[in-house]
């Protein structure tokens, strides 16, 4: 079960449609935060830089549904976690050329 969640069905405009969807839009271009209206109030959300997207669409009979789903975590990485991946790339090998190369120069040479 989802700690929160808020729903709303009604019947809008496609104008009232294209302005709730370009509100989306600039939100996600920004990468700030959105407040979606929802009955007398708002549903405040912040973008993350990255997100899951999902782009359905469904034609039964004379009926369409088309779905744009968008999910993301609110968890924040632990920070020893994070160290670990930091320190994990930072002693990766960008390539068997620069590992050679960092030998070569490690090494002093005999004359």
């Amino acid at each position: 079960m989802s700690d929160v969640k808020v729903e709303r069905k009604e019947l809008v405009s496609r104008e009232d449609a294209a302005g709730l969807l370009a509100l989306v839009s600039r939100a996600f271009a920004a990468g700030s935060d959105v407040g979606l209206p929802f009955g007398g109030g708002d549903v405040s959300l912040r973008i993350p830089d990255k997100v899951q997207a999902e782009f359905e669409v469904e034609v039964d009979g004379t009926e369409v549904e088309v779905e744009l789903e968008f999910k993301w975590s609110t968890a924040r990485p632990a920070p020893a976690a994070r160290e670990t991946r930091e320190k994990t790339a930072k002693a990766r090998p960008s390539g068997a050329g620069s590992a050679s190369r960092s030998a070569k120069t490690q090494r002093p040479r005999k004359r």
